[in-house]
């Protein structure tokens, strides 16, 4: 190591570059008087093949995009003096908002669809002492007992029906065009469908202050067993066609009725883009392929890349387009899929 350094000029300098990450992008999103932060952001975009890439937001503090969208809405939470602040989650959004809490000194509450969260996610939420309840039936279930606690004023919201969440999310977009600008297609899991519009409105932004001139298709994917917004989308229906019992190897988007439908289908209808389904088994042939690059991704995450795999051989985009996958969740949130 001496011998290296001795070989450095004097007088060099390190090169700089501004780190990525959600509050860097302040200008752009609302100021709380203090920012919860765990360096949330910042994550990086990596070459899968020849235009490619996947932005790997596993490697965000808690293993999951939600952090993005957390640090925001408990900043906010906290600047209002909010005390409680409530979830309901198939496992990342408590897992994020149990550590963004416990950074914040909130109580917080997390509601589970019982028997249907991974165990590396369960554990997180143990880990940082939140208050958890098991809820019999699916995550939307849950989620109606959360917006009750919510609407009963015993506790914050922080689902994706709270806007500040998403405002954080946008920040994916911002960074995919600090790397490439702007991709042809973008490939987002959809559960409860504010992700995808969360990144669709902050390409929108960027061509409102006039740094782009277009949006990328948005496409979002779900799971064959899980796919009320496909079927809304595909039927052209103005009501949601919701999934009563959803199942899917895919927990993170194990959900029939999702809250931000609308705001998804904006995203869709507006960019040019669409919606697909992928089965478990291309879910799970896509993360081994995915694996064997590499980035060990948790089953929703991979269903971009099945969708990728699938829209490639229908001739629907081609390799010479560039199209980034939102990964959105480490592997290790949910090691017992791996067999």
């Amino acid at each position: 190591m001496e011998a290296i350094l001795a070989e450095v000029p004097k007088d060099a300098k390190l090169k700089y570059r501004r780190r990525l990450g959600v509050w860097s992008y302040s200008q752009l999103l609302p100021e709380p008087r203090r920012r919860i932060t765990l360096n949330e952001g910042g994550t990086p975009l990596i070459r899968i093949s020849r235009g490619l890439f996947g932005k790997f937001e596993g490697l965000n503090p808690t293993g999951s995009f939600k952090d993005r969208g957390m640090a925001v809405g408990v900043s906010l939470a906290k600047a209002i003096g909010v005390s409680n602040i409530v979830v309901a989650s198939t496992g990342n959004t408590a897992a994020s908002a149990s550590a963004y809490g416990a950074r914040a000194g909130l109580r917080t509450i997390v509601l589970l669809p019982n028997g249907k969260v991974a165990r590396g996610k369960l554990i997180q939420s143990i880990i940082h002492g939140a208050n958890i309840m098991g809820v019999d039936g699916y995550f939307d279930d849950a989620l109606t007992e959360a917006m009750n606690m919510f609407k009963a004023g015993k506790a914050y919201s922080l689902n994706s029906v709270n806007v500040w969440r998403l405002e954080g999310q946008k920040s994916i977009a911002y960074e995919i065009y600090e790397d490439i600008k702007v991709p042809d297609n973008v490939i987002v899991p959809v559960g409860n469908a504010g992700n995808i519009y969360a990144i669709w409105k902050g390409f929108w932004e960027l061509m409102q202050i006039g740094l782009i001139d277009k949006v990328p298709r948005m496409i979002g994917v779900q799971a064959e067993g899980a796919s009320p917004l496909y079927e809304t989308w595909r039927r052209g229906s103005g009501v949601l066609i919701e999934v009563k019992e959803p199942k899917t190897v895919a927990s993170a988007i194990r959900i029939g009725r999702p809250v931000n439908w609308l705001k998804a289908l904006k995203a869709v209808n507006n960019s040019n883009g669409l919606l697909i389904t992928v089965n478990d088994d291309e879910i799970m042939n896509a993360r081994s392929r995915l694996a064997k690059r590499g980035i060990f991704v948790e089953p929703a995450s991979a269903s971009t890349y099945a969708a990728y795999i699938k829209l490639i051989k229908n001739g629907v985009i081609s390799n010479d387009e560039r199209t980034v996958l939102v990964l959105t969740g480490h592997g290790l949130k949910d090691p017992d899929s791996v067999k």
